[in-house]
């Protein structure tokens, strides 16, 4: 039996890939400067996901206003790491905090919020394991834009070719162009923080 709670994710010995969708004004200047400019607001929390699918099922393949675009963002694993050494449950678990309370005050000061959503299938039906979001708030937000971005590659064009697949009943073209993931292994110490 697989853990209902791991990370899966497209990266290699150094970076791993998180998928965002935006509008055409954010993604314009992401994929030309290959990090985030204005409009992008580092004013407010902004989050990233490893899982591909996840991502279709949000932004409805890319059919959701202001997420028209998709984005593969490659940021360092270091930073990676460090997101989710700063990070703090979006709701109390007692596995990973003493009381509600402790949550509470952890929850307020975290620069970095996770919370775990049931994985999608390629129709976008929930499967019996999470996949992880990760909301990187201002404190942070710069460094990522700063010092984590490796590259950004608009994958608009692929998500509308396995969209177009999958609405002409073709699902096995479909999974075939879509981004390789695997388990990302999370350091030990920050398991139980992360409720896995």
């Amino acid at each position: 039996m697989s853990p209902t709670r791991e990370v899966r994710a497209d990266f290699d010995r150094t970076s791993i890939v998180m998928y965002q969708a935006y509008p055409d004004a954010i993604a314009d200047v992401a994929v030309k400067e290959q990090t985030f400019g204005p409009p992008f607001s580092t004013g407010r929390m902004t989050w990233i996901k490893p899982s591909f699918l996840w991502l279709m099922h949000r932004s409805n393949w890319g059919r959701k206003s202001g997420q028209e675009r998709t984005l593969a963002v490659r940021i360092r694993r270091s930073g990676w790491v460090e997101a989710l050494g700063a990070a703090v449950l979006t709701s109390f678990e007692p596995k990973a905090h003493a009381s509600p309370e402790a949550w509470r005050k952890a929850f307020e000061a975290a620069p970095v919020h996770v919370q775990w959503d049931p994985e999608r299938t390629l129709r976008g039906a929930g499967l019996p394991h999470d996949s992880i979001q990760v909301g990187l708030g201002r404190a942070i937000i710069q460094r990522f834009v700063d010092d984590w971005i490796v590259s950004i590659t608009d994958l608009t064009p692929l998500v509308q070719k396995v969209r177009k697949h999958l609405d002409e009943g073709r699902a096995d073209q479909a999974a075939r162009l879509l981004p390789k993931e695997a388990v990302f292994p999370v350091p030990a110490e920050l398991m139980r923080p992360l409720g896995m």
